[in-house]
C-alpha cells in the first residue's frame, strides 16, 4: 500500500512524536508514505471562518498534489481529516469548482475529484482489519483500560465526512480491542476538547478538558488516546491548566493512536516519542506486561 502522507501541522513540530509512532508503525505494517514537502496547512477550521473558499482552495491544492502523483492521503489528525474531504464535497458545487480551479491554475494545477482522503484510523481498522491487526501483535495491551477519544471533525457533520455514528461510534474501540486493551465507554468521546476556542477563551477551554478526562476517569480509564493531535495538545498538553480549572488533579496519561498501535505491535516507547509527553505514561506502561517504562 503506497499512500501521500499528510501529517499536518502539529506532527511536524510540537507532536513529532505522532510523526514517529505513524512513521514506526506503517513501516512495520508495509504502508509506504510518500513525503510531499510542499504541502500545506490545512487551515484547521480558522480559516473556513474566514473565507470559505480560500480554505477550500487550500485543500483543493494539497489533494491536487497527491492526484498527479496518482496517490490518495493519509491523514493522521482528525481536523485535516475534516477539512480536507469537506474540501473533497464542496468542490462538487459547480459554482466553487470553477472558483477554485481560478486558483489553481496560475500554480500549474488542477484538480478532478480522485484523491481519497483517509485517517490512520480508517486505514487500520477497514483496509487492514481488526482481525489482520490482531494477528501481528506481539505485546498484548492486556490490563490496560483505555478511552478513546475521537475529536470533532472524524465523525461530524457526520453527513459530509459519510462516517460511523457520530453520536456512538465503535472503530476506535473495535481497535483498542484488537490490541488487546479493554475500551471504556464514556460520554466525552465523542465530545469537544476545547481546542477550538483555546486561543479565545483558554479557561473554559481548559475546563471543557477537565471534564472530558473526568468523564474518561471516572469510568475506570488508566489513559485515553486519539486521533487528533489538536486533541492531544488539550488533554496533555495543557493537562495541568486543566486541572487548575476542575480543582483538582487529573494525572491522566493521552496516547496519539499509532503510539497505541505501536506498543502492541512491539515498538519501544522511545521509538514512539513517549518520553516527550507532558503527562508521563509511566503508570500506563507499567499495566502491560514487558514494557519497558521510558526513562
Amino acid at each position: 500500500m503506497k499512500l501521500a502522507y499528510y501529517p499536518g501541522c502539529v506532527a511536524q513540530e510540537s507532536g513529532k512524536e505522532l510523526d514517529m509512532a505513524t512513521r514506526w508503525v506503517c513501516r512495520h505494517l508495509g504502508i509506504e508514505l510518500v513525503d510531499f514537502p510542499n504541502f500545506s496547512c490545512c487551515g484547521s477550521g480558522f480559516i473556513d471562518e474566514a473565507n470559505s473558499i480560500l480554505n477550500v482552495a487550500l485543500n483543493a491544492r494539497n489533494l491536487a498534489i497527491a492526484e498527479r502523483a496518482g496517490l490518495d492521503l493519509l491523514t493522521v489528525c482528525s481536523t485535516c481529516q475534516g477539512m480536507l474531504t469537506l474540501a473533497n464535497r464542496r468542490l462538487e458545487e459547480p459554482a466553487t469548482k470553477a472558483r477554485v480551479d481560478g486558483v489553481l491554475a496560475p500554480l500549474r494545477l488542477s484538480y478532478s475529484g480522485k484523491t481519497k482522503v483517509t485517517h490512520l484510523l480508517g486505514v487500520l481498522v477497514d483496509t487492514i482489519g481488526v482481525d489482520a491487526l490482531r494477528s501481528r501483535v506481539v505485546r498484548p495491551l492486556q490490563g490496560l483500560k483505555v478511552g478513546a477519544f475521537y475529536g470533532c471533525h472524524l465523525l461530524r457533520p457526520q453527513s459530509e465526512m459519510n462516517s460511523e455514528s457520530a453520536e456512538e461510534p465503535h472503530s476506535f474501540e473495535d481497535l483498542i480491542s484488537a490490541l488487546g486493551a479493554t475500551p471504556v465507554l464514556y460520554r466525552g468521546r465523542v465530545m469537544c476538547c476545547g481546542f477550538p476556542i483555546l486561543f479565545v477563551k483558554e479557561p473554559t477551554a481548559n475546563r471543557i478538558a477537565g471534564r472530558q478526562i473526568d468523564d474518561a476517569k471516572a469510568h475506570g480509564a488508566d489513559a485515553m488516546a486519539t486521533p487528533c493531535p489538536l486533541c492531544h495538545i488539550s488533554l496533555d498538553s495543557f493537562q495541568n491548566k486543566a486541572e487548575h480549572e476542575v480543582g483538582h488533579s487529573l494525572d491522566m496519561p493521552v496516547f496519539h493512536l499509532p503510539q497505541l498501535v505501536g506498543l502492541a505491535l512491539g515498538a519501544s516507547a522511545e521509538e514512539l516519542g513517549l518520553p516527550r509527553h507532558l503527562v508521563a505514561t509511566d503508570a500506563a506502561l507499567a499495566k502491560v506486561a514487558r514494557v519497558a517504562v521510558p526513562t
